[in-house]
């Protein structure tokens, strides 16, 4: 035994010492020789690469000697794939030819920032998603980016899950594919649970926070996550994903490409399946998804078609689990029905154009529809026959019966189609870029519901609706957008854009109220900014934007209609430094986001019981971002960010219901509070991520994030709070080229090894009830958690071919 372990002691010996080298270079334009920074480099069968910095240089350290085979590609240019025999002495100069036009081109042009834009943003490649990639969410893959925080209902990343930027969630945050709206048109969500597996057919993500550069779909009013679908392919693949975890997580993925065909035709296809039991009990997902593209690559057109589709079933965990059980049992589910399932499918296709016009215009133009269909469906027992279905009163044997067990499906049918488009012009001198561009989208939705089942039965027919009323959203925008260089490094930005909204809706809601109406919007959101490239690898930048935001689809139906809240503005100030430099990056960034007319849940109850939103006059968000990453050595690479911030609410009123000794409804009572804290509003949000490579093939990261208290509702009271937490993930990556393949490679993920029992996300409600014995009242507050899973793992292999 101590000559086996002496053995594999000089082993692993051997390995740290194997023969290193270092390739440095500088890649360029081919044509002006300028140097191309943020360009990638890869050394193809290894996945390890870097990007150029602001003078275009680069470095790879830590590599095997002999023959790497590199491939090197930059936005707007050829892709290039060269040879370097290791060890090299000198300069390693790659020179890239502007292409003609590129995929990348469909989305930066209208909906992305670039280096010069002076807004924050963060941009995650495909190799970063890939390496987080087992099976979770798209939200849980951007877990370390600055300011986010991420939940899920079942607590284990896989089903219904969201993301919060800079305090603001998913309905206030704009996301687009391709461009293309994502937001739902009403709710204004995103359901990521429809898109299942979507990050494996996903080429990069910029986030933009702020109110950015956002152009299609909602409004920016936290942050933009503005998504790329994989670009076309040289060469012919293939590749198959499978994942293993806690709690029966499986993923399945098999993808593959025809790579270009005669140099201008390119197909791709995914194909998933994933599936969870969930940590919370019976909080099962079985989700299944494709996506297929097919392009044209001309020499001056690109014609692109991508179909992807998503369907869903998931047992429901909507409720949380309530604070007297958090301790002793946190896997607790209310629902217990066999099938209270949410069952959703959603298909979408995307038709793209994008072409060079002269030699100083180009064009983009998008087509798109949405088809979703689905239910939930939920057992009602001993439920208020006439109070909540519109059935009279059942007679049987001379006895009225008013309540009986019933089950219910509550279903949503809707289409969403439109079109956004945008041109390009570029000056000779390259000193003014002016985009003018806008959209149409039309969204018809029908909400319904049925009562499939009743425990005693009358009048009513399976199937027979009890509400049923339909939505119809127009959204329509035109903006221009131009960047002039008014001297040398030094940039002025404008952005002017007008967005109008018909919003039309008929029938009869859930609560048996007629919500006949209709509303129209006219908003102007103007951006200014300037940023500065100074010599030393900094950008400086600062800018100031106006956003203005619709009611969404319950401040409509659950208010009355002569008491609709009024749009939200914001006012968003951003300010702060980039810089690149070889093996340093760092971002800085002080933001101010002003609200005026912030809708919020204030316990306030409309004409049949159900809470409304409220405008509250001011409140704002500001605070300053850090974000950093650092390579030392060639085997260590540390990351990481923080954010410090205020987030207040100047005034806010509460209303608490107020029962009597019988448990009768008896009114409300409304309590002010002045500087509180917004609800799901951290003080501190930070990550710290250290990678170390082994060996050129296996590397260990750990990675850490820290989210601080959090109130569950606006009034800042300690017993309405998600106590700060600290979690820490392990991921360990191996890759071998074995030769039957192009590569494999293992991945090992550890979630939460220190066994954290945390809570980012809850609810809450409180009211009034008699004090025994005593004409007092006692306030009575009901906290309700989504845990998530403690120490849990997903491990996985990838096979290229």
């Amino acid at each position: 035994m101590k000559r086996l372990f002496t053995t594999l002691a000089f082993s692993m010996l051997a390995v740290t010492v194997w023969a290193q080298s270092t390739l440095s270079g500088t890649v360029v334009d081919a044509q002006t020789g300028e140097p191309l920074p943020g360009a990638n480099i890869l050394v193809e069968g290894t996945g390890r690469g870097t990007v150029s910095d602001l003078e275009g240089s680069f470095t790879l350290s830590g590599m095997e000697e002999g023959t790497k085979r590199l491939r090197i590609s930059y936005v707007g240019y050829t892709t290039q794939r060269t040879t370097a025999i290791l060890p090299y002495s000198g300069n390693f100069l790659i020179a890239l030819e502007e292409s003609t036009i590129s995929a990348e081109e469909f989305i930066v042009t209208a909906t992305r920032a670039s280096k010069t834009t002076p807004t924050t943003f963060k941009v995650i490649s495909k190799e970063e998603l890939e390496r987080n990639n087992l099976g979770q969410d798209l939200p849980f893959l951007l877990n370390y980016t600055p300011s986010i925080v991420i939940h899920s209902d079942a607590g284990a990343g896989v089903g219904y899950t969201g993301l919060r930027i800079r305090g603001s969630d998913q309905t206030r945050i704009n996301v687009t594919v391709n461009g293309i709206p994502l937001n739902d048109a009403e709710s204004h969500g995103v359901f990521w649970v429809n898109m299942p597996d979507f990050a494996s057919s996903v080429d990069n993500i910029q986030i933009q926070r702020g109110v950015g550069t956002s152009t299609n779909g909602a409004a920016t009013f936290g942050a933009s996550i503005n998504i790329q679908t994989d670009t076309k392919r040289e060469e012919a693949y293939a590749e198959t994903d499978n994942s293993f975890g806690s709690f029966n997580t499986r993923k399945h993925t098999l993808q593959a490409g025809s790579g270009l065909l005669d140099g201008k035709w390119a197909v791709d296809a995914r194909l998933s399946q994933i599936t969870s039991d969930g940590y919370i009990d019976r909080a099962f997902s079985d989700l299944r998804s494709f996506f297929v593209s097919g392009g044209y690559y001309g020499e001056d057109h690109v014609f692109k078609l991508n179909i992807f589709s998503g369907a869903e079933q998931t047992y429901q965990a909507w409720n949380g689990v309530p604070e007297h059980l958090l301790e002793t049992n946190r896997t607790y589910n209310s629902y217990t029905y066999e099938n209270e399932t949410d069952n959703y499918q959603q298909d979408h296709y995307q038709f793209i154009y994008a072409g060079n016009w002269g030699s100083n215009w180009k064009a983009n133009f998008a087509l798109h529809y949405t088809y979703g269909r689905g239910y939930y469906e939920q057992f009602r027992p001993n439920d208020r026959l006439l109070q909540n279905y519109g059935i009279a009163p059942i007679e049987i044997g001379g006895e009225l019966i008013a309540r009986t067990d019933i089950i219910r499906r509550r279903w949503l049918d809707n289409d969403f189609y439109g079109g956004v488009f945008s041109f390009n012009y570029i000056s000779d001198d390259g000193r003014l870029d002016f985009l003018l561009g806008g959209g149409a989208n039309r969204y018809d939705g029908d909400h319904f519901g049925e009562i499939i089942w009743m425990g005693v039965t009358g009048g009513t027919q399976i199937r027979d609706r009890y509400y049923d009323n339909v939505a119809v959203k127009d959204d329509r925008n035109i903006y221009a957008k131009a960047t002039y260089e008014i001297k040398d490094n030094l940039y002025l930005f404008g952005d002017l854009q007008y967005r109008g909204i018909d919003y039309r809706f008929d029938g009869i809601n859930n609560d048996l109220r007629d919500i006949s109406g209709f509303q129209q919007y006219h908003f102007f959101n103007p951006k200014f900014g300037l940023s500065y490239e100074d010599q030393g690898g900094k950008t400086w930048y600062a800018s100031y934007a106006i956003a203005n935001r619709e009611p969404v689809r319950r401040d409509f139906t659950d208010s009355p209609l002569i008491e609709i809240p009024r749009p939200e503005t914001l006012q968003n100030v951003e300010a702060g430094v980039r810089y690149s430099q070889n093996n340093f990056q760092y971002n800085a960034n002080f933001y101010y986001m002003g609200y005026k007319d912030q809708l919020v849940l204030t316990g306030q109850l409309n004409d049949v019981g159900a809470y409304i939103r409220e405008n509250v006059a001011s409140s704002y968000r500001a605070g300053v971002e850090l974000d950093a990453a650092y390579v030392p050595h060639p085997k260590w690479s540390l990351g990481g960010n923080v954010a410090f911030s205020r987030n207040k609410i100047d005034a806010f009123t509460e209303y608490n219901d107020v029962y009597d000794e019988n448990w009768g409804f008896v009114g409300q009572e409304a309590t002010t509070y002045t500087n509180t804290d917004i609800a799901f509003s951290p003080n501190v949000v930070a990550s710290a991520m250290v990678d170390y490579k082994i060996t050129p093939n296996l590397e260990v990261s750990l990675m850490n994030k820290y989210v601080g208290d959090q109130y569950l509702d606006n009034t800042q009271r300690d017993s309405r709070k998600l106590d700060a937490f600290w979690t820490t993930d392990f991921r360990l990556n191996y890759g071998i080229t074995p030769g039957f393949v192009q590569k494999m490679d293992f991945t090992l993920m550890v979630y939460n090894v220190f066994n954290q029992l945390y809570e980012p996300n809850g609810y809450t409600f409180s009211y009034f009830v008699p004090t025994e014995g005593a004409s007092a009242r006692e306030l009575v507050t009901e906290n309700f958690y989504y845990p998530m899973a403690g120490t849990n793992f997903m491990a996985g292999v990838s096979i290229k071919f």
